[in-house]
């Protein structure tokens, strides 16, 4: 692999991270542009790293690793309120978690997945919200309807 496509990919999974980092930012959510770039890039540095040697084998491993490992950071920004009801920053914890895969799919060369995949991502993440309270609406759950006992209890 020549340098030109190591800064490619270096600099793809950095700006998906960025980009995401955006998104959390503009939210107020814990992490940000330098948190997730930061895990985009590390991500497919090591990747790239490792699959410098030639070894298949050990590409794999280490994506096993950055997949289950960034688990921790991404648990780090989920939170209980005080009655252990409500749980906030699982959307910023899966974005921890999407962005190492970003990077690491970056590592490898998967364009076309990766094309597919940030619209998706970009759909999910901006009208996401809009669509859960839409439905939230239609549909109340029990935490919205203090009436009685919720209709889809059975389900």
């Amino acid at each position: 692999m020549d340098l030109l496509e190591i800064v490619l990919r270096l600099a793809a999974a950095a700006l998906a991270g960025v980009l995401l980092g955006l998104n959390r930012d503009l939210r107020g959510k814990p992490t940000g542009v330098r948190t997730l770039g930061l895990v985009g890039l590390g991500s497919c540095v090591v990747v790239l790293a490792v699959s410098s040697h030639g070894e298949p084998n050990n590409v794999g491993r280490v994506i096993q690793g950055i997949v289950t490992g960034i688990g921790f950071l991404g648990a780090g920004v989920i939170m209980h309120n005080a009655m252990g009801k409500q749980v906030h920053g699982l959307t910023t914890a899966a974005c921890v978690w999407l962005t190492a895969c970003i990077g690491a799919g970056c590592a490898v060369g998967e364009w076309r997945v990766l094309m597919v995949g940030a619209p998706l991502i970009a759909v999910i993440l901006v009208f996401g919200g809009k669509f859960e309270k839409w439905v939230h609406g239609k549909f109340p759950g029990p935490e919205q309807n203090s009436s009685g006992p919720d209709k889809f209890d059975d389900y």
